[in-house]
């Protein structure tokens, strides 16, 4: 499975944002002496396997946040804001005032621009986003929590925060990757 080089790009700005370019670009050069990958240009469309986007945020998790676990959904968070909030190229997908066709569209929709595989299904009912990731295996906990992380950014830049709960897990051996995120007042 691949993902699109946005999430390296976008995570990229985001950095350099928080810790400017020469931290960046030190980190970088580290990086591309330990995976030759990360060696070559990553432009948006660049299709980059996620076994290299996980080591890409395991090496940033270590350089930057003291190998802080949480910051994985933190991950998910910030690209979904610099993507979907208004300014950012995919703020279309967040015309939509219908709960419903959020979810039932809009967010397997913005799979899809990540994210080369995977059949991402929806549910809305009782105030909770039923969300089931299938067809991938990738057994990795930290990018379950990027996807989360993401998926609840995406709720609350729509004027809904959210509370996550993870049901099943691909990597705790599962089928599938189901969460659910039940929604409070904005």
């Amino acid at each position: 499975m691949n993902a699109k080089g946005n999430i390296i790009v976008i995570t990229r700005t985001n950095m350099i944002a928080g810790f400017g370019d020469e931290r960046w670009n030190s980190f970088m050069a580290k990086l591309a002496q330990k995976d030759n990958y990360f060696s070559k240009m990553i432009m948006s469309v660049t299709l980059v396997p996620v076994e290299k986007v996980m080591i890409f945020f395991d090496e940033m998790n270590k350089e930057f946040f003291n190998n802080d676990k949480a910051v994985y959904a933190m991950y998910g968070k910030m690209g979904a804001k610099s993507l979907l909030s208004p300014g950012g190229p995919h703020q279309a997908y967040m015309l939509t005032k219908d709960i419903n066709h959020f979810v039932k569209y809009v967010l397997p929709k913005i799979w899809s621009i990540f994210f080369d595989a995977g059949v991402f299904t929806t549910k809305f009912e009782n105030n909770i986003v039923h969300i089931k990731i299938t067809g991938v295996d990738i057994k990795n906990f930290d990018f379950e929590n990027v996807v989360i992380g993401y998926n609840q950014q995406a709720l609350k830049i729509f004027g809904r925060k959210s509370v996550a709960k993870r049901v099943r897990s691909l990597s705790a051996g599962g089928d599938d990757f189901y969460f659910q995120l039940e929604l409070k007042d904005a």
